[in-house]
C-alpha cells in the first residue's frame, strides 16, 4: 500500500509539474511553483485520506457456535464488505479520473506558439514569392498572383504583436496591382494588422536586402538561400522557407518547409 501511495504521489508530482510549466512559462519562479505543488498534495492526499474507509471492528474474542442466524449474519457482512470495497474502487476511480483531467497538459494557442517561436520579437520583414505566394518567380507574377491559404492564420497572428512588411521583387507595375489585389481579396487588409503602406516592392534582388537592412528587423524571412547567408551578420533571426536545408546555416537561421510549418500548424 506505501508503495502504491508512492507511486501516484510520483505521478502527481509529475502532473503538477507540466501543468504549471505550460500554464505560467514565464510568471511563476521555482518557489512559486513549488509552493502551488505543495498545496495541491496537500488537499488531495488529505481528501482521499479523510474518505478512506475506517479500521474493521476487532472480532470479538469469545466464539460462539455456529447457527443458521449465524451464517446469514456473516454472509450479510460478507456480501456488505464486497458492496463497499467496490465503493471505494469506484471513488478512487473516479478520484484518478478528475486528477488526470484537472492536471492534463494544456494546448496552447496559434498566438501562444508564434509569441514563443519569434522569442517575443517586435518587428517582422518577409518576402512574398515561395512564402506568402504560391507563385516562386517574379515571371509568373506578371500572369498571376496566389495567396497561400493555409498561411493566412499564421500571418494574422503575427501582425497582432508584430510590426510586419512583406516585400518583392517584381518586372513591372502591373505584377505590383496582382500582389497587392491578391492580398486584399485574401483579407490581409482587412483585419487591421497589415496596411498596403507595409507591402514593399523593388527591381533587384540587393533592393529586397537593403530594405531589410534599413528596417532592422528581429525576424527577416525569406527563400532565396543567397540573401539568408548575406544577412545573417545583420538579423538576429531569420527562418529560410525552402524544402532542401542550407549547407552550413548560421546559428541565429532556422529552415522549415513552409512558414506553417516553422509554428506547427500542419
Amino acid at each position: 500500500m506505501a508503495d502504491n501511495a508512492q507511486d501516484d504521489l510520483l505521478q502527481l508530482i509529475k502532473r503538477v509539474g507540466a501543468f504549471l510549466s505550460l500554464k505560467f512559462p514565464r510568471d511563476l519562479d521555482s518557489r512559486s511553483v513549488g509552493a502551488i505543488a505543495g498545496l495541491a498534495f496537500a488537499l488531495v492526499f488529505t481528501w482521499r485520506l479523510l474518505r478512506a474507509p475506517s479500521e474493521p471492528q476487532r472480532r470479538q474474542s469469545k466464539r460462539q457456535a455456529p447457527s443458521a442466524s449465524s451464517s446469514g449474519v456473516r454472509s450479510a457482512e460478507t456480501v456488505n464488505v464486497s458492496s463497499q470495497g467496490a465503493i471505494n474502487l469506484a471513488e478512487d476511480s473516479r478520484t484518478q479520473n478528475a486528477i488526470d483531467e484537472f492536471f492534463q497538459p494544456v494546448k496552447p494557442t496559434l498566438g501562444q506558439i508564434v509569441r514563443q517561436r519569434l522569442s517575443e520579437g517586435r518587428k517582422v520583414t518577409c518576402r512574398l514569392l515561395g512564402v506568402i505566394l504560391e507563385e516562386n518567380t517574379p515571371e509568373e507574377l506578371q500572369k498571376q498572383a496566389t495567396v497561400r491559404s493555409s498561411v493566412l492564420e499564421v500571418l494574422l497572428e503575427i501582425t497582432k504583436f508584430c510590426d510586419l512588411y512583406l516585400m518583392e521583387r517584381v518586372l513591372d507595375d502591373e505584377s505590383e496591382k496582382k500582389v497587392l489585389e491578391a492580398l486584399k481579396d485574401a483579407g490581409f487588409f482587412t483585419s487591421g494588422g497589415l496596411v498596403k503602406d507595409k507591402v514593399l516592392f523593388c527591381g533587384t534582388e540587393n533592393g529586397r536586402t537593403s530594405f531589410v537592412r534599413q528596417l532592422e528587423p528581429d525576424w527577416h524571412i525569406d527563400s532565396n538561400p543567397e540573401i539568408t547567408t548575406q544577412l545573417a551578420r545583420f538579423i538576429k533571426y531569420q527562418l529560410h522557407v525552402s524544402s532542401v536545408k542550407l549547407e552550413r546555416p548560421a546559428s541565429n537561421v532556422f529552415t522549415a518547409p513552409s512558414l506553417e510549418q516553422f509554428f506547427g500548424c500542419v
